[in-house]
């Protein structure tokens, strides 16, 4: 058994998904989530919440690998530069944990997960739904992303 930490990162919302290999090679999914931090708080701050809080994580779960999403090229610089800082603690979290961070951009969790790398939000949405077997699409948006970045890593290690 694998346990697996996805994360898609921001700064407002970072969400978090945790999946187990099972033997059998089927996929469980653990906890998903999403770590939010306020609005009118400052920059720094906010980072500091998204490393305090996504300690806890990897040191209650303990995953054995992990995968966090790469930034693509964005229009807005601002969001660009926030999305990177907060890749940077996210990555800076998994290394003091002693799990090696893995990226993956959006057209191969794509790609892995749904089958196209051109797939729409949807349609990623319904196959994570589909291959952990759950009653229902997760929510937030970022938590189901963050489980397929959790199950494309799962997949690709696999291989």
């Amino acid at each position: 058994m694998t346990l697996a930490l996805g994360i898609d990162p921001g700064t407002a919302t970072t969400g978090y998904g945790l999946v187990r290999l099972e033997q059998e090679g089927s996929l469980v999914a653990v906890k998903y989530g999403v770590i939010s931090t306020p609005k009118d708080a400052t920059a720094p701050a906010r980072l500091e919440m998204l490393y305090d809080q996504l300690r806890e994580i990897l040191a209650e779960y303990q995953p054995d690998t992990a995968a966090v999403e790469k930034l693509f090229f964005s229009r807005n610089v601002t969001s660009a530069i926030a999305v990177g800082q907060a890749r940077g603690v996210v990555m800076l979290c998994m290394q003091q944990a002693g799990v090696e961070p893995y990226e993956y951009t959006p057209n191969e969790v794509k790609q892995a997960v749904a089958g196209y790398g051109s797939a729409d939000k949807r349609q990623v949405q319904e196959m994570v739904r589909t291959l952990l077997g759950l009653d229902s699409i997760p929510k937030p948006d970022d938590a189901a992303d963050a489980l397929a970045i959790a199950i494309t890593h799962l997949n690709t290690k696999r291989y």
